[in-house]
């Protein structure tokens, strides 16, 4: 039997009242705020979104993609639409096929999906194709002309809308596949991991803001510049890698050098100097459009390239300003020993020398040791010894008895074993 009032009449219960309440305790946990905050994942997301290149976030389930790609949204003030690639079937993104009165004289239009009329109509937003690599091969290949074309049926999508998808590795993938050659290749790849002290601090309220990389409108043609010369004269250097398909099926899916994606790199390198972004953030991105193996040498010969001519060095040796990193002066000074070795005069092997005590004096002595090495057995034997040489003897002559000690040290414990 209900519960009566006083006045005979049954309670009613107060549902309403407490779904009002369970409502307002929901806002309050919804309800966070933003800060600046160095990011170098969403960084690297956010200047790959304003180069208007596709990216693809890989990372576990619950690692936060599609939180960061609705923070990012919202921050960009940018309308969000989600699709599931892998609830969807191939004729939603290729169109379906609509009969007009006179199919013959008119053709047969393929209707686009709602969404990406709605996108159309908005001229800007940002699409998001979530879970892709639970889709189906014959999904993939509908794709492709999503993502490379901007196409879906018989609409173009506008330039203001952006294109980023999330995938699982195939390993924490329900039902998963490798991601196609074609369509991996057409994406910037970002690693997604969380970091601890950003998940903690967003827990408590509060998440990094997502802002488009501020371009500095000075250095836009000085930037294409550097770009197209760092591709260009690496490529030219390393023409085995204009085009490399992995052989694995797994890094086929993944990044990997091509035409396109060098054509992505050197759009994101651009980008990236323009803005004065970190060498972390351009390092995700290299690596995520061309591969570890290519990225890595391509962000090596980068470093080489503002190095000092070993021929100004030598022309003014007391002068000369060597980079601080140990490995850049390490490859500046034996590009001097090489100048050397290929035209030896007395008057450029005394500057050599010059430079070398320069550098012990300025930086680690050890950086000294090989080009000293090298460049005494240049000696002519009617070259006086210079006395720089005097000053070098003693860390050449350290370093080699450290090698020896070590050589030692090793062939003990060999022993030993």
């Amino acid at each position: 039997m209900p519960s009566c009032t006083p006045f005979g009449m049954p309670d009613i219960p107060s549902h309403t009242s407490q779904l009002d309440v369970a409502a307002d305790l929901l806002t309050l946990l919804r309800d966070a705020t933003t800060e600046p905050r160095a990011d170098t994942q969403l960084e690297a997301l956010t200047l790959a979104v304003a180069a208007d290149l596709p990216v693809l976030l890989w990372g576990e389930p619950g690692i936060g993609k599609t939180a960061a790609l609705t923070q990012l949204a919202s921050a960009l003030d940018l309308p969000l639409t989600t699709v599931i690639a892998s609830v969807h079937e191939p004729s939603d993104f290729s169109g379906l096929p609509v009969v007009g009165d006179d199919p013959a004289e008119q053709g047969v239009p393929m209707a686009p999906p709602d969404w990406a009329v709605r996108l159309v109509r908005a001229g800007r937003g940002l699409l998001f194709l979530d879970e892709l690599s639970t889709a189906p091969p014959a999904v993939q290949a509908a794709l492709l002309r999503l993502v490379l074309e901007r196409r879906i049926g018989a609409l173009r999508l506008p330039p203001g809308v952006r294109i980023v998808a999330a995938a699982n590795p195939r390993s924490s993938a329900a039902d998963g596949w490798e991601l196609s050659p074609p369509l991996a290749n057409r994406f910037v790849h970002l690693q997604w991991t969380h970091d601890h002290d950003v998940v903690v601090r967003g827990l408590g309220g509060t998440w990094p803001r997502a802002t488009l990389p501020r371009l500095d409108a000075e250095k836009l043609p000085e930037a294409v510049d550097f770009a197209r010369r760092a591709v260009c004269g690496f490529l030219t250097a390393r023409p085995a890698l204009v085009h490399r398909l992995p052989s694995g099926e797994t890094r086929r899916g993944g990044a990997w050098p091509s035409p396109r994606s060098w054509e992505m790199t050197l759009r994101l390198i651009a980008f990236a100097t323009a803005a004065g972004s970190s060498r972390e953030v351009l390092s995700l991105l290299v690596r995520g459009t061309v591969g570890d193996g290519p990225g890595l040498e391509l962000l090596a010969s980068l470093d080489r390239m503002d190095l000092p001519d070993p021929e100004s060095l030598l022309a003014d040796p007391a002068g000369a300003v060597l980079p601080e990193r140990g490995d850049l002066r390490q490859a500046v000074l034996d590009g001097v020993v090489d100048a050397v070795r290929k035209r030896p005069e007395r008057a450029r092997w005394d500057a050599a020398w010059t430079l070398l005590v320069r550098a012990m004096e300025t930086g680690a002595p050890d950086v000294v040791v090989v080009p000293a090495t090298t460049l005494a057995s240049l000696r002519r034997e009617d070259w006086d010894v210079p006395e720089a040489i005097e000053r070098l003897a003693g860390v050449v002559s350290l370093s080699r008895r450290a090698d020896e000690a070590a050589r030692r040290s090793a062939v003990a414990a060999g022993a030993r074993r």
